[in-house]
């Protein structure tokens, strides 16, 4: 674009009467995203003149080597098409993927010669293949087919471009869509649009922007993205209610899990919650370590699938036992992450995932920056500790746990169930060596259970490490001993050794010396294959302050803003609390 001074605007909004100007039209389509709240465009395509979409996509230009790239991924994003239809793939449709001519029933009793003659010239040219008529996806929920045969399921064009060897239909988002995904085209009376052609004439024109980082973006990286946030809002699509939710955390949870449908409801008990979910026809998202009595049988009773909610593995900067937000979730459909007592959703991921070398680069990227800004799951302040100098001694740190969290009672095994077991074992097993025991921040905060005294830790640790930042620690310790903590993982991030004395999800990889194998865990990773599957593939990010879905690396950004880490008046109340506990528990210690 020019210097001349423009006047933007979105195509059909007429131009102000004062304006003598040049005017530059701008539109998200094809590609506007979907989702709650109006989600911002994240692709703009403009032209100089008012234009039906698919005749500004007709000029090549020198980007047409980007075109089989970017449709590569489109059809790996899968984005556009209204919002909310379903996208079950070909079976619903009644063919094999690639195997049907397709019509397109406009809908429109204005269009219904032009719809016939459509469907006679698939007929006669389908040589052999089945001929289907589907509406299109464009067209009013309320317009009726104007072919007979037309299925009556409106369904999302991703479907119908699964499903096409050849789409014939009128001019429109889906048409232009096939095109661009390599479907051959025919509008009533020739040929429909040049796909690589729109790819290439979008490449050249279209504006993109990351709205969370507020920074311009390649257009690979906008379809990417718009990919991710569709992939989010089809896995949230089937919450319908969510149940053993913190007060404190509804209105985020109801951001995270809303849809262009609404948002979840929220339940206090079991049958509420099996009642609401089959009422709206979903699934219960269920917060793993608040579920209320009989949840899994009831929902079992009545076929209501249960998701299991956590928070994430780079979670925020600060405390959820101190109500500071988090950014960042794991829903699984088949147990708590943390539950080796068979196989989850992320345990599944880890052992058939591909790990295409793209995810492989981005990955490595995204640990190293992980380590190079001292990122782990809480990013707590506290001092930055330094460990004495220790001559031919090997320096172990054991990292305290909650010890009522439910990823030590589930991933606890053998012998070795408490901090006080941990590190009586640990010092068992390494008579020699320096140990640095740093308890668990919510325990230290006075909220949970887990104190070891120190009494209780004389000869075990060589030193207590109280109210200290982990990361300084990984980078001054040879190894890490642990039961399940994430500072396992954390330290694999980092190259350094790690013990595990239960059943941690990172355990049984070929990663860690483990004291519990888990026997069906055999394949083996390296830790950027650990990471794409347990930091990118797995759990889902939110921006604090968009509220928009972002990616890991969007939100190490927004860490080192501590604005949006504060937790409010609430948030001050818990540190209140904590501390006074914890003054408490000073005083009867003396």
């Amino acid at each position: 674009m020019d210097d001349r001074a423009r006047l933007l605007l979105p195509q059909g909004v007429p131009v102000p009467a004062r304006w003598d100007g040049a005017v530059f039209r701008v539109t998200p389509e094809p590609f506007a995203p979907l989702g709650p709240g109006g989600r911002p465009p994240v692709i703009l395509l403009g032209a100089e003149v008012e234009q039906p979409l698919d005749a500004l996509l007709t000029s090549p230009g020198r980007e047409r080597h980007r075109a089989a790239g970017l449709r590569r991924l489109l059809r790996h994003a899968r984005i556009g098409g209204p919002p909310g239809l379903p996208d079950p793939g070909p079976a619903a449709v009644g063919a094999a993927a690639g195997e049907a001519v397709l019509v397109l029933d406009p809908c429109d009793p204005a269009a219904v010669g032009a719809a016939r003659d459509m469907w006679d010239t698939a007929r006669a040219a389908a040589s052999g293949r089945p001929v289907i008529a589907c509406r299109a996806p464009e067209a009013p929920a309320t317009a009726k087919p104007v072919l007979a045969a037309t299925l009556p399921r409106r369904l999302d064009p991703w479907t119908l471009i699964d499903v096409a060897a050849r789409l014939h239909a009128l001019p429109g988002p889906t048409a232009l869509l096939a095109a661009m995904a390599g479907v051959e085209v025919r509008y009533p009376g020739g040929r429909g649009p040049d796909g690589v052609a729109a790819l290439a004439s979008i490449a050249a024109s279209a504006r993109c922007a990351d709205p969370v980082r507020a920074r311009p973006i390649p257009l690979e990286e906008a379809i990417a993205l718009l990919g991710e946030w569709r992939a989010q809002d089809a896995a949230k699509a089937r919450v319908a209610v969510c149940v053993g939710m913190s007060f404190w955390k509804r209105r985020s949870i109801a951001s995270v899990f809303e849809t262009a449908a609404g948002a979840p409801a929220f339940a206090r008990t079991a049958r509420a919650a099996v009642a609401e979910a089959n009422r709206r026809g979903g699934a219960i998202a269920a917060w793993s370590s608040r579920v209320p009595p009989g949840l899994e049988v009831q929902a079992r009773a009545a076929g209501v699938p249960v998701l299991w909610v956590e928070d994430g593995f780079i979670r925020s900067a600060g405390l959820g036992a101190g109500f500071l937000p988090g950014a960042s979730i794991t829903l699984d459909s088949r147990r708590p992450y943390y539950d080796p007592s068979g196989p989850s959703d992320l345990e599944i991921l880890l052992a058939t995932a591909d790990f295409p070398p793209a995810l492989l680069v981005r990955a490595a990227a995204l640990r190293a920056a992980l380590v190079a800004r001292g990122v782990t799951k809480y990013n707590l302040g506290g001092a930055a500790p330094v460990l004495p100098a220790m001559a031919g001694r090997r320096r172990i740190l054991v990292p305290g746990q909650v010890e009522d969290d439910l990823s030590v009672l589930r991933g606890g095994a053998g012998s070795v169930r408490t901090n006080f077991d941990l590190l009586r074992a640990v010092r068992a097993a390494h008579p020699e060596a320096f140990i640095a025991y740093k308890p668990h921040p919510d325990v230290e905060a006075g909220y949970r259970r887990g104190r070891v005294s120190p009494a209780d830790a004389v000869g075990l640790a060589d030193v207590v490490l109280e109210h200290v930042q982990i990361a300084p620690l990984l980078t001054q310790v040879d190894e890490v001993h642990t039961l399940t903590s994430l500072t396992g993982f954390e330290a694999l991030l980092r190259g350094l050794s790690v013990t595990c004395w239960g059943q941690p999800f990172y355990a049984g990889w070929g990663l860690t010396t483990d004291r519990v194998p888990i026997a069906r865990r055999v394949r083996r990773l390296s830790v950027d294959e650990l990471v794409a599957g347990a930091l990118v593939a797995y759990p889902r990010y939110q921006d604090p302050v968009t509220q928009l879905p972002t990616t890991p690396e969007a939100l190490l950004d927004r860490l080192a803003d501590p604005v949006p880490w504060r937790g409010g008046l609430l948030g001050w109340l818990r540190r209140w609390q904590g501390g006074l506990m914890a003054r408490i528990e000073r005083g009867r210690r003396r």
